[in-house]
């Protein structure tokens, strides 16, 4: 869980302290980016051989590796002194973090009963639902009183308790036979990757498809998918196995996963900047109230845990959808006067939802699926969730920025020396467009007005995106764990 946690809160960690590294490595608004899509094109394109290299190398050894390569990693990140530097740190930080958190769950469903999955499933995706919500705020606070290298430092005494842990209590597992590695699979999947990870980081600042680079971009990640696609059904032997897209829980779970991943950064995503610029709350106060959310996915996961062996989980999945849903309406309809109450009662509310969405549906994706496919599914799951963020973070973010554009220059139009409210009173010779004065601050109304309804349509457009998730429930077949746990318990009450 500790390697997990790393590798999950590196994702976001990193967000606020940008500016900072901005000037101290010398780079510019574009180039510094950089620093955050290196880490996520290098996990997602790592991610997927993971199940081959755990049969190959074995997981003991693959996670032991992983963990000592991941501190290692954060401390040079830390101690980097030019762009550069920063970059190819950040590239073998994802390479190594990517096994971290497929491993984890792996390795947890190995080590319980059926039984017992339930719960442990619950401690497992608190780590993962919260880290990246923690992420900004810890990144703020380590930023502001030590440095933004203290953003990568903080991994070290954690990564080195982890790799000790596991050295120490996780026993080596029997070696596989395992076939040659699928050069040509991986290379078209990476392809497709980075390709799309470019798109997505790169579409919004260069106006998407009237930039060359975005459109080759594009091209490379489109051939990409083509030829994996083609390779996977026509090949004997993939690195991604066939069977795990028989089993139609794993499917359904898989799609739902996405739209999870979707929805759960891309309003990590909006929310920091719309309390902060609209509200103007602190990174302190952002933190402060974006915690009630972190709180209710952990307290469900908790009560989900215990029941999830014992009802129909797709009820739970159901009412979680719901409760998602009328967060996200909630949402659209906020304006800078909301009060904290409704601000905290809704994100707890949201928070309630994911919990009960996330657990439910790993433990729907492994409950048939076979013991020699776990350690692929798990990767897979972990890719899938990354690639919906990803998609989540630009989707969410262009249309904010699109939708501020087009409400500013609706409400510009009305500001002209004909508009006789703009200069009839004392106040309003404030507003007066004929003065500097009074143009700038017009111009500030009109662009705080213009992000309020931006912000809202960004989060109609999350509403509508969680309207997916709600489908692909009703697809799911109920799995038999609870079936399977109860003779087990009676048997014990019996002997």
């Amino acid at each position: 869980m500790l390697g997990t946690f790393m590798q999950v809160l590196d994702q976001t960690i990193a967000n606020v302290a940008l500016p900072y590294m901005q000037g101290s490595l010398a780079a510019s608004r574009d180039q510094i980016t950089w620093v955050l899509t290196s880490y996520i094109i290098a996990s997602a394109i790592m991610t997927a051989p993971v199940g081959w290299l755990a049969s190959r190398f074995g997981r003991r050894n693959l996670f032991i590796v992983s963990l000592a390569g991941f501190t290692l990693t954060s401390m040079a990140c830390g101690a980097a002194q030019s762009l550069e530097q920063m970059i190819v740190f950040r590239l073998a930080q994802g390479i190594f973090g990517a096994a971290l958190s497929p491993l984890s769950q792996a390795t947890m469903l190995d080590a319980y009963p059926i039984e017992k999955r339930g719960q442990i499933m619950a401690l497992w995706g608190m780590v993962v639902m919260v880290a990246p919500i923690l992420g900004p705020t810890l990144g703020g606070f380590l930023t502001d009183n030590y440095g933004w290298r203290w953003v990568f430092y903080v991994n070290v005494p954690v990564g080195i308790i982890a790799t000790t842990g596991v050295a120490i209590f996780l026993k080596q597992e029997k070696q596989e036979d395992i076939h040659g590695f699928d050069f040509a699979g991986f290379l078209f999947l990476s392809l497709a990757l980075g390709g799309l990870q470019l798109v997505l980081d790169r579409g919004t600042s260069q106006d998407w498809f009237d930039s060359m680079e975005v459109t080759i971009e594009a091209i490379v990640a489109g051939l990409g998918v083509y030829l994996f696609l083609v390779h996977y059904w026509t090949a004997r032997r993939t690195f991604i196995p066939h069977g795990l897209f028989k089993d139609r829980n794993y499917v359904s779970a898989l799609t739902l996963t996405f739209f999870v991943g979707v929805l759960m950064l891309a309003t990590s995503a909006l929310l920091p900047p719309y309390l902060q610029t609209l509200e103007g709350y602190s990174v302190f106060e952002t933190g402060m109230l974006l915690a009630p959310r972190g709180i209710a996915t952990m307290l469900t996961m908790f009560v989900v845990g215990r029941l999830a062996m014992k009802m129909d989980i797709r009820v739970m999945m159901g009412t979680g959808a719901i409760i998602l849903l009328w967060s996200m309406w909630e949402m659209k309809s906020w304006t800078p006067d909301v009060s904290d109450s409704v601000l905290a009662a809704t994100l707890f509310a949201q928070g309630v939802g994911m919990g009960l969405i996330f657990i439910p549906s790993n433990i729907m994706a492994f409950g048939t699926l076979p013991a020699p496919l776990r350690t692929d599914g798990s990767a897979l799951i972990n890719l899938t969730r990354n690639v919906g963020s990803a998609i989540g973070v630009s989707v969410s973010s262009t249309v904010l920025a699109q939708q501020f554009q087009s409400m500013h220059a609706s409400l510009a139009t009305h500001v002209t020396p004909f508009n006789r409210a703009l200069s009839q009173n004392a106040a309003s010779m404030m507003w007066n467009p004929q003065l500097p004065f009074g143009l700038t601050f017009l111009d500030g109304i009109i662009a705080r007005n213009a992000q309020v309804v931006a912000y809202s349509d960004a989060f109609l457009l999350m509403f509508y995106l969680s309207i997916p998730a709600l489908i692909v429930i009703f697809l799911m077949r109920r799995p038999q764990t609870a079936l399977v746990s109860a003779p087990v318990e009676m048997e014990a009450v019996e002997i």
